[in-house]
């Protein structure tokens, strides 16, 4: 059973479990990927929730350095798959190799989603009031 009113644990194993019994909406927070500098100083925020068509570079494991457009991210397993990331097996079939968003970083998103537009500007509002008081 899942509890949201659950806080923390040091418990390796209770936080397994939470991460393992918590529902969808939940897990999308799971998916979160740090922005790049410039997209971190515009939006003021430093990460946020990968999506399809988001364009991504790969910081870590046998794929370092190269850069992808998201095809599918994977809520249940907290996984992400990326264009031309694959995974070549022994009968020459290649499938594509799954990441985990940890390992991941932002550098162009995708915008033509109005909701996740509407959360960006109101982001972006914020820290340009920010800097007006202090500046």
């Amino acid at each position: 059973m899942w509890n949201k009113n659950w806080n923390a644990s040091k418990s390796k194993r209770k936080q397994r479990k939470y991460l393992f019994n918590a529902p969808l909406h939940v897990r999308q927070k799971f998916v979160a990927v740090h922005l790049a500098p410039e997209l971190r100083k515009k939006y003021g925020k430093r990460s946020l929730s990968v999506r399809k068509e988001d364009m991504v570079k790969i910081l870590r494991g046998q794929f370092k350095g190269k850069s992808g457009k998201v095809v599918e991210v994977d809520l249940k397993k907290s996984k992400v798959f990326v264009e031309g990331i694959e995974n070549i097996r022994k009968d020459g079939n290649k499938s594509l190799y799954p990441l985990h968003p940890s390992n991941l970083m932002l550098t162009e998103l995708f915008l033509e989603d109005r909701k996740r537009l509407k959360g960006l500007k109101k982001e972006e509002k914020k820290e340009n009031k920010g800097t007006k008081k202090n500046g």
